[in-house]
């Protein structure tokens, strides 16, 4: 796997972006360790930027640090994936069966907005901002629920996940089978079907999860 190209970045912010997406993206496998010379070197960032960057990426749930080790990039076993998902399905199911329906017109031309901008990052196959349009579509979606609590924790183990499931948007389909999935949402909310709104809220995880399993299986 060839190394990710250098880029210049002097503050903590971008250094976190730009290796948090080397790392959500697959181009730093898990258990790569993050070692703050060359990473200052790569950027051309402090050491206290590096270090600053990657205690958010800690906080994100996608690095670990342990002490006379260093950083690294987290590693997950197929039982904490199978736990994180658990999880995931049980607050998003309540989420979405809290939505009052037919959902407000304001929170649906939201979604529509987000499903554009979605399609036109896919067009242009611009897989950074397709990531951050897809968070933002489901956390908008899920605050339609109206606790502000839920969607906090939501948003937690979305994090806790970013590294099974965003390698996947770049994948030949998956991103388009997902665009599917948002109009659906969208349709669901006009209508009164609470469950089936949950329901593929939920089925809406499965792929991503299944393929990461089956990954992990493969290296055994």
């Amino acid at each position: 796997m060839s190394k990710p190209e250098s880029t210049l970045f002097s503050d903590a912010q971008g250094v976190a972006k730009a290796l948090g997406e080397d790392i959500i993206f697959g181009r730093l496998p898990p258990g790569s360790r993050l070692i703050e010379d060359p990473l200052m070197a790569r950027f051309g960032a402090t050491r206290h930027g590096v270090r600053q960057a990657l205690v958010e990426l800690e906080r994100l749930g996608i690095v670990v640090r342990e002490k006379n080790k260093g950083a690294s990039v987290r590693a997950l076993a197929p039982t904490e994936v199978r736990q994180i998902y658990e999880v995931r399905e049980l607050l998003q199911r309540q989420a979405a069966l809290h939505i009052p329906l037919p959902a407000e017109p304001a929170l649906v031309e939201a979604l529509e907005a987000l499903h554009t901008q979605f399609l036109q990052h896919l067009r242009e196959r611009d897989f950074s901002a397709l990531h951050r349009v897809n968070d933002a579509f489901h956390l908008t979606l899920f605050s339609g629920c109206g606790n502000p609590y839920l969607v906090a924790s939501i948003r937690h183990y979305m994090g806790l996940s970013l590294p099974v499931r965003a390698q996947r948007t770049a994948m030949a389909g998956h991103s388009e089978a997902a665009a599917e999935e948002h109009l659906a949402m969208i349709q669901l909310l006009k209508g009164s079907d609470s469950v089936a709104l949950a329901e593929l809220c939920v089925a809406h995880l499965q792929l991503a999860k299944l393929d990461y399993l089956q990954g992990a299986d493969h290296q055994r």
